[in-house]
């Protein structure tokens, strides 16, 4: 068998594609391989050295035939000598693909040289079968980037070279050939060595000279501050300034960065160029913008246009709490709200850079939600440029078993198969280099890709830690490093490129102008104006309660609902849809009443044919996780990515704005960041998060503390996001019954959100367009009852829209005459209607009055007081929530209520028990507390 395929040639010529793809085959399945091929594949890996079974790789499957040279014409091979040359081939190309998997694990990444490297048998040529005296063999090189043949004496260098010098290359996890073969020609091709001329090395000298001059200067003239220093880490602002410097060429016109405290205050000004004076003035307690509550300097953003060799780039650092990387789904929001407003639908204008901690990067869990994000449809912006500030210890920790357990803090980016470029961060030619490549391959292949700058701390978590409490043996190695500007100094020095002169002198420029609060050099553009800009200046100083009209006629609501429950010819919808939008015709007509996902659907329309656009996001938001929504209709003869979905708000009108609706992926944290960053940047935008049940939000609780309620009183940001949580008891137990609405309240002060709570369908119509089109950007939060979507008292008549407006509060008519009323109940949501049955039960239609407070933040404190007004002889004013005493809105209402109590009027609550539970999870028990607490608020003299 095997002389005859020697002696048909099959290892040679057109056949060596198929021939590698049943090599991989075999790899990854010996049983699935034909009978003849697998006799030939066992004996291959039974040759000496060769015992451990290979792994599938690409490199193989692309160069396994390319063994020896085609015969000769007529030319009769030798089955034996073949045999062996082949043995020897083969274990050449393993020797390669062993390179490429793992020869980061022996690069020279570590500055402090402080651990042994394990020695990995699989880049030994022995364990391959190959001796010394190969060495001077020629070998065929496969896929390896370089000439056709070499002695593998210099194949072995050119993989040392290339794998495991100052840079470490991490690339075979990829599957795509195209982006893995482009990540071998640009490392193998150029040998991971950078080739800079004296130009490009003065200018990189003097990045990391500004960044180390100013980190000095800090450390002694605010002796104990913290700042977060970059000491160690300064080839990273060398990096930045190679990147802002060179994007521009690829036409790349802004740049957002999302970092946390490490080296913040240093980019800030190296840069971005804010002025030191202004730093400094943030030192001394004195900052430049007084806003209602600040933040510390190391949290604060930045923007700016620099100048580049290929027009301004514009530059901008987002604002960022002490919580690390939850910064980087804003960021990925606000690229992709830019990238929208520019209508780059190619991704390549407006680019995310996101810089890590080690520990954080692959600790905290809201990196893997972005990276989930990163190619779905609803929030890809492109890929991201990641940069690790590797200091090689976590927080206080030193062991690495107890930081990761990973080999690399980097490889939760493998995930989405991100390339990983390793580099030592003593070589700020080496990290430039592998900035370049990142940033090409980012443009290149529209995704992610991630930068491991190995680097150190000089001092501790902070100027005031002691490092040596817990790293010892670390920080006597980085007590003896000189740094990384001075060794790049003299290298430069002995390669001629400038004297030891010259390099003092950059040090002393640079103190000198720290001296005058200045830069060196003009490093911004004063007077630019960017083109896609956004202006806020309408949204400033506005108050919730702008007069806004928010009707719409009736002719508008039959022409919008004709077009929304439109179905293309030929597409077949599910009955439930089919009713649904049959049902939505009757409703404009005035024939049914609307109902909530009818009052959605108007407001959508009627914002997008404005010019609007919306923007809706959650985990099952196309339909609506209570399947009242269904903005998405879908083909039921179809797949949906054969053209089987249709979306109706997307074709209102011509020049109408943009409608997307998302099913998310099921991360709270990332999602809703992601939205807070979108909305910041769309002022012109209904964007709305929407939470499977309201209680997930708790997944997000650090979006909601850091960014959306506090995100104006700490750094000045409007951001117009609403969220929708469904909320209710419905004895559905603790985790579906609650959106926390203590918590939100808990958090609402200085007007800085919008918590409503609607009980009619026309309110939730009415909320969403006042939305947009008052002059007015906060956050919004609407607490939607899921038993109210169906709930026919809970339906408005068409009237209600084409009419009117919000109302705050809803007075009671019921009565004949108020002046009769003893008792008024206050209430909020869905719990209104248990109290009008139990009312109407009583026969207390006359005695007690109902009054909704639709809106709990900004508290409407003239129209609560104006219905109270009403009712002269009520002494009894009680509030009545369905949640438990200790949760709900009481303890964040009652001092407002008390506050409009008459002289002989009291105030008084009904609600369920205090509980450390959301909500019971009995049946039986829900109904004996909604029956206990109704009883309560309607019965007198209790």
């Amino acid at each position: 068998m095997m002389q005859a395929m020697f002696g048909h040639s099959y290892l040679f010529g057109g056949n060596a594609p198929f021939i590698e793809e049943l090599y991989e085959q075999y790899l990854a399945d010996p049983s699935s391989t034909p009978d003849q091929w697998r006799e030939y594949f066992d004996k291959l890996s039974l040759a000496p050295g060769a015992a451990e079974r290979d792994v599938p790789h690409l490199p193989i499957q692309q160069s396994f035939i390319q063994l020896t040279k085609k015969p000769v014409a007529g030319q009769r091979v030798s089955a034996v000598g073949d045999w062996e040359s082949m043995q020897k081939q083969v274990a050449v190309l393993k020797l390669i693909s062993a390179y490429r998997v793992l020869g980061s694990r022996h690069a020279n990444l570590d500055p402090l040289k402080r651990m042994d490297q394990v020695q990995l048998r699989e880049l030994d040529p022995a364990t391959h079968g190959l001796t010394d005296a190969d060495m001077a063999l020629q070998f065929n090189i496969g896929s390896m980037i370089g000439p056709q043949q070499l002695p593998l004496s210099e194949i072995l260098a050119r993989l040392k070279q290339t794998y495991c010098g100052n840079i470490g290359v991490e690339y075979m996890h990829v599957t795509q050939t195209e982006e893995k073969r482009w990540v071998q020609r640009r490392f193998e091709g150029d040998l991971s060595t950078p080739h800079y001329d004296a130009q490009s090395k003065r200018r990189i000298l003097k990045q990391i000279t500004a960044a180390e001059t100013l980190e000095r200067y800090l450390h002694t003239r605010y002796v104990g501050q913290k700042r977060f220093s970059l000491e160690g880490g300064e080839s990273m602002i060398a990096a930045l300034d190679h990147l802002i410097q060179n994007a521009t060429a690829q036409g790349v016109q802004e740049l957002i960065i999302g970092m946390a405290h490490r080296g913040r205050l240093n980019v800030l000004v190296n840069t971005l160029g804010k002025l030191p004076r202004d730093l400094f003035a943030e030192f001394e307690g004195k900052p430049a913008k007084e806003l209602a509550s600040g933040d510390v300097k190391y949290h604060m953003g930045f923007s700016s246009d620099i100048p580049t060799p290929n027009g301004p780039m514009h530059v901008s650092l987002a604002f960022n709490p002490s919580h690390l990387e939850i910064v980087n789904p804003v960021v990925e929001g606000s690229v992709r709200a830019r990238q929208q407003r520019r209508k780059d639908g190619e991704r390549k204008t407006v680019v995310p850079v996101l810089l890590h901690g080690d520990s954080a990067f692959g600790g905290l869990g809201v990196n893997q939600g972005t990276f989930n994000l990163s190619q779905t449809r609803g929030y890809g912006t492109g890929g991201t440029i990641h940069i690790v500030i590797n200091n090689q210890v976590g927080f206080t920790t030193s062991d690495t078993r107890d930081i990761r357990s990973t080999s690399y803090c980097t490889d939760v980016a493998k995930m989405i198969e991100a390339p990983i470029f390793h580099v030592n961060g003593d070589d700020p030619e080496a990290v430039c280099y592998v900035m370049q490549a990142a940033l090409d391959y980012r443009m290149t292949f529209n995704k992610d890709v991630v930068i491991d700058l190995v680097c150190f701390r000089k001092l501790g978590h902070n100027e005031g830690d002691d490092p040596y409490l817990t790293q010892p043996m670390m920080y006597k190695k980085i007590a003896k490093h000189p740094g990384s500007r001075a060794l790049y100094a003299e290298r430069l020095v002995g390669e001629g490129v400038m004297s030891a002169e010259e390099g003092q002198a950059l040090i002393q420029a640079y103190r000198d102008a720290l001296d005058k609060g200045e830069h060196v050099e003009q490093t911004v553009l004063t007077n630019y104006r960017r083109e896609f800009a956004v202006d806020w200046t309408p949204f400033m100083g506005t108050d919730w309660a702008h007069p806004t009209d928010t009707s719409l006629p009736l002719a508008d609501i039959q022409r919008l609902t004709e077009k929304f429950t439109q179905v293309p010819e030929g597409f077949k919808l599910h009955n439930t849809v089919d009713r649904v939008v049959k049902g939505r015709i009757a409703m404009a007509a005035g024939e049914q009443p609307v109902d909530w996902g009818m009052a959605e659907t108007l407001a959508y329309a009627s914002l997008v044919e404005s010019g609007y656009g919306v923007r809706i996001s959650g985990e099952d938001s196309g339909r609506g996780t209570f399947s009242h929504r269904h903005a998405v209709f879908h083909d039921q003869n179809r797949e949906k990515w054969d053209d089987g979905s249709y979306v109706p708000l997307r074709h209102m009108s011509e020049n109408q704005g943009d409608f997307l609706v998302i099913d998310s992926i099921l991360n709270e944290e990332a999602v809703l960041a992601y939205e807070y960053g979108y909305a910041c940047n769309s002022p012109d935008q209904l964007v709305i998060w929407e939470a499977q049940f309201g209680d997930f939000a708790n997944g997000a609780q650090v979006a909601i503390d850091q960014f959306i309620a506090s995100g104006e009183t700490k750094w000045g940001r409007l951001c117009g996001l609403t969220t929708i949580l469904p909320h209710g008891y419905d004895g559905q137990g603790p985790e579906h019954s609650s959106a926390r609405l203590e918590r939100w309240l808990q958090l609402c002060a200085e007007h800085n959100m919008q918590i409503v709570m609607p009980s009619e369908a026309s309110q939730m119509f009415h909320v969403l367009r006042r939305q947009m089109l008052r002059p007015f950007r906060k956050p919004l939060v609407i607490f939607l009852s899921k038993r109210l979507l169906r709930f026919k008292d809970s339906m408005s008549a068409i009237e209600d829209c084409s009419n009117g407006s919000f109302r705050a509060v809803i007075g009671d008519n019921a009565m004949a005459d108020p002046k009769k009323v003893k008792r008024v109940l206050l209430c909020a949501g869905q719990v209104y209607y248990d109290l009008v049955a139990g009312r109407k039960e009583r026969e207390l239609e006359q005695d007690v009055a109902i009054v909704r407070i639709e809106q709990l933040y900004p508290f409407p404190t003239e129209q609560v007081a104006a219905e109270l007004a009403r009712f002269p002889k009520a002494s009894e004013v009680v509030w009545v929530q369905e949640e438990p005493k200790n949760q709900g809105a009481w303890y964040q209402l009652r001092h407002r209520l008390e506050d409009l109590m008459g002289a002989k009027q009291t105030l008084s609550y009904a609600a369920r028990p205090s509980s450390a539970s959301p909500a019971v999870g009995y049946m039986s028990k829900h109904v004996a507390q909604l029956k206990a607490f109704v009883e309560e608020a309607l019965s007198f003299g209790k």
